[in-house]
Formats: structure tokens, C-alpha cells, sequence
């Protein structure tokens, strides 16, 4: 089984999780957060930054929720879904490097970047996603999967750890100030993501019986194929009630690394102390995602998620209550442990519901979900934030996002049966 880690198809496709992290980590996860509200939203209040933060994150996941079914159906008829993969990487990677000319003060159109590059992160990881049913095989789903998300933690750790020592000292990199050294980041970001998105095109081919057809012709059956498959998704209960788990439990984990450093900056914690915070996250989470790859192969991956959801709840608690540095790097450690392994398991599960043909339109589906979701989670704790003042109440209100999907979960079998197991 684990040999199956070292075909090129696969370590090409876990390549892309190595390329598009390093958006998740140095610009979505920390420096885009400080920067927009040391620099691009300076002067403001820090809740209302706060506000704006969560408002920019909410457009662009409503954006790409109401992209990604259609897109995935035409996707499909197609056969395009490296085509949109390709479309989505350029997309993100443009609006990356265009970060750095922004003016200091002009927030708004800091957020209308960052949100159009987060649509190319989001819009190219549902096709990502996809072609996991095209490298392996179903009982090595989480296994690769896990592999994909530990490889990412991986490479977004190590140019994270690059850029963060830019920042730390800048004069040693020949960068004038902070500042110099945040601006080169993000372009370094693009580059990276675009050098290494470059295997999985090169080496991945979608498989499916049928022949792909003109755009045309596919944008009128992708609208057809995707009203049956929501009749499919209607009628499949099983299907309908993990994409309704998954829709309140992901919103909760998408939030806390969205928001992770907004919350530290708003107790007071040193941009040194958040950095580290991230860093600690992305090397645990490496041989993390590994270990939850294994778990659910040994015990099925819904005791992997049901168990990274309780963790994570305990840790939002935990998060209201802690005042010191010290409780912010064990909070960072524990969601380190289990960050890639709900991620990476919620993706084989679902990937077991998905009828053989049609990864690209289901898993626009599972992307419809998250990103749906993720409309809740930032504009819950900004709200909370603008109407309390309490930046600890926002970070607490995302607890009842982590129950109500665990009870969800629970109403999924615990062994599903891959809906395309004769392919």
C-alpha cells in the first residue's frame, strides 16, 4: 500500500498541495492579516479591521460557492478539470503578485485582490480535490489524500520559514524595512505556487470513459448533469447528510485559520509571537496528516474527523480563556495535530460517495459546501466582534459550528461503501 506514494502521478498531484499551501500559509494565514491591518486598514479600530477581514473572506468564498457545481458538471463533460485547475492557479498566482503594489491606506483594494486570489486557491482546490479519484485507487484514499495534505504543510512550511526570517530581519536579506521584506513575500508566493503547480499538469490525465466534448456543448450538458445530480444528492441520504457535517465542521476549521492571527493581534501578542504560532502549526501538521492517513485506513476515516472535531472544539474553548504566549503556542500545537487530518479525510470519505465519471461535478459539490459555510464563519465572528467589542466572544460563537457538525457526522455510517466501486 504504501508504495502506491511513490508513483508519479501521485507525488505529481500531492506537488500542487507543496505549491498552492504556500498562499495558505504566508499570505492567507499570517501576513496578509498583519499586514492589512498594520498597514492597508491602519488607523482603524481593531474590530473593524476585523470586520473588513471577515467581510472580504465571506465575498469570496460566496463567489466561489456559487461557481464551484456548475463549473465542476462542465468540468466534467468536458473533461477540463486541468484546463480550470490551470485557469484557477493563474488567477491566484496574478492577484498574489499584484498584492505589493497596493498603497499603504487602500484596504479596499488590498481586499479585492487578496479576494480574487483566494478565489483562484479555492476554485483550482476543487479540482485538486477531484483528480485524488484519478491517482489512486479507493482503499488508498486516505492514505494519499493524508499524504497530499502532509506534503503541503511541508512546503508551505518551508517557504513560510523563509519568508518569516525576511521579516524578522530584513536588513539581513537587503530588504530596507519590514515592509520591503512582507511585499517581496508575496511575490515569491507566486512564484512558488506557479513553479510547482506545473507536475500535476504535466503528469495527471483524467480518466473517464467519456469523450470530452467543445466548451459549448459542455456548458449546456453541465447545466443539464447538474440538475440531476441534485436530484442525486436529494434522494442519497447517506450523501446528504455528510455534505451537511461537513458544511458546519469545515466552516469552523476554514475560520480558525483564517482568523487564527486577527484573534492573537487582538489580545496583544506579538507579530514575532503569531509567526511562530504558524510555523509550529505547519511542521506539526506534516507528520499529522501522515499519522491521520493511517488512522483512517485502520479504523475508517469518520472516527478520524469525529476526533479532530472534538479537539477542535475543546480548542476554540481553550482560546477564550487564554491570556499568555505560551497558551497560544499550545493552542497552535493542538491544532497542528488534527488541522490536516480532518481536511484530509473529510476528502477521502466524501470521495467514496462519488459516482465514477463525475469527481469534477461532486466534488463542486463538496466545494459548494465548505465555501458555502465559510460565508458563516468569518461574517459570525466579525459581527460578533463589531457588535460586543470582544474579540474573545467572536472566537468562542465558532464552538456551535464544531457540535452541530460532529452530531451531523454521526448520523453517517461508519463504513461507506465508495458509490463507484466497480470502477
Amino acid at each position: 500500500m504504501k508504495r502506491v506514494l511513490s508513483r508519479r502521478p501521485v507525488l505529481a498531484w500531492a506537488c500542487y498541495d507543496w505549491a498552492n499551501s504556500a498562499f495558505a500559509t504566508t499570505v492567507m494565514a499570517v501576513f496578509f492579516p498583519i499586514f492589512f491591518k498594520s498597514y492597508w486598514d491602519a488607523g482603524s479600530e481593531a474590530t473593524v479591521s476585523t470586520f473588513h477581514l471577515g467581510i472580504t473572506n465571506t465575498i469570496a468564498s460566496l463567489i466561489v460557492a456559487l461557481l464551484a457545481p456548475i463549473a465542476g458538471a462542465i468540468a466534467d463533460k468536458g473533461g477540463a478539470r486541468l484546463k480550470l485547475l490551470a485557469l484557477f492557479t493563474v488567477l491566484g498566482v496574478a492577484m498574489t503578485a499584484g498584492l505589493p503594489l497596493v498603497e499603504r491606506g487602500d484596504w479596499m483594494l488590498a481586499a479585492v485582490l487578496f479576494a480574487a486570489a483566494s478565489i483562484g486557491f479555492w476554485g483550482g482546490n476543487q479540482f485538486y480535490d477531484s483528480l485524488l479519484l484519478d491517482v489512486a485507487e479507493e482503499p488508498a484514499y486516505d492514505l494519499v489524500s493524508g499524504f497530499g495534505y502532509a506534503v503541503g504543510y511541508l512546503g508551505g512550511g518551508l517557504l513560510f520559514l523563509l519568508n518569516a526570517l525576511m521579516a524578522k530581519d530584513p536588513a539581513a536579506f537587503g530588504f530596507a524595512d519590514a515592509a520591503g521584506a512582507v511585499r517581496a513575500s508575496f511575490v515569491m508566493v507566486a512564484i512558488w505556487w506557479a513553479v510547482f503547480a506545473i507536475p500535476v499538469l504535466l503528469f495527471v490525465r483524467e480518466s473517464g470513459a467519456q469523450p470530452p466534448l467543445a466548451w459549448s456543448a459542455a456548458v449546456g450538458a453541465g447545466w443539464q448533469e447538474l440538475k440531476r445530480t441534485l436530484r442525486h444528492v436529494r434522494t442519497d441520504r447517506t450523501l446528504l447528510m455528510f455534505l451537511l457535517a461537513y458544511w458546519f465542521y469545515i466552516d469552523g476549521v476554514n475560520t480558525v485559520m483564517k482568523m487564527a492571527v486577527d484573534y492573537g493581534l487582538a489580545l496583544g501578542f506579538p507579530q514575532g509571537t503569531l509567526i511562530t504560532a504558524l510555523l509550529i502549526v505547519q511542521f506539526v501538521g506534516f507528520p499529522a496528516a501522515l499519522a491521520f492517513g493511517f488512522l483512517g485506513r485502520r479504523f475508517g476515516p469518520r472516527t478520524g474527523i469525529l476526533i479532530a472535531i472534538v479537539v477542535y472544539a475543546s480548542a476554540t474553548v481553550y482560546a477564550y480563556f487564554m491570556s499568555s504566549e505560551q497558551e497560544f503556542y499550545a493552542l497552535a500545537i493542538t491544532v497542528g495535530l488534527v488541522q490536516g487530518g480532518i481536511q484530509s479525510l473529510s476528502r477521502s470519505l466524501y470521495g467514496r460517495l462519488v459516482p465514477a465519471g463525475k469527481s469534477g461535478e461532486f466534488f463542486g459539490f463538496y466545494n459548494m459546501m465548505g465555501k458555502a459555510a465559510a460565508v458563516l464563519g468569518p461574517l459570525l465572528t466579525g459581527v460578533t466582534a463589531l457588535l460586543t467589542k470582544d474579540s474573545r466572544l467572536a472566537i468562542l460563537s465558532l464552538v456551535v459550528l464544531f457540535v452541530i457538525g460532529g452530531v451531523l457526522l454521526l448520523r453517517v455510517p461508519a463504513q461507506v461503501q465508495a458509490a463507484g466501486s466497480s470502477r
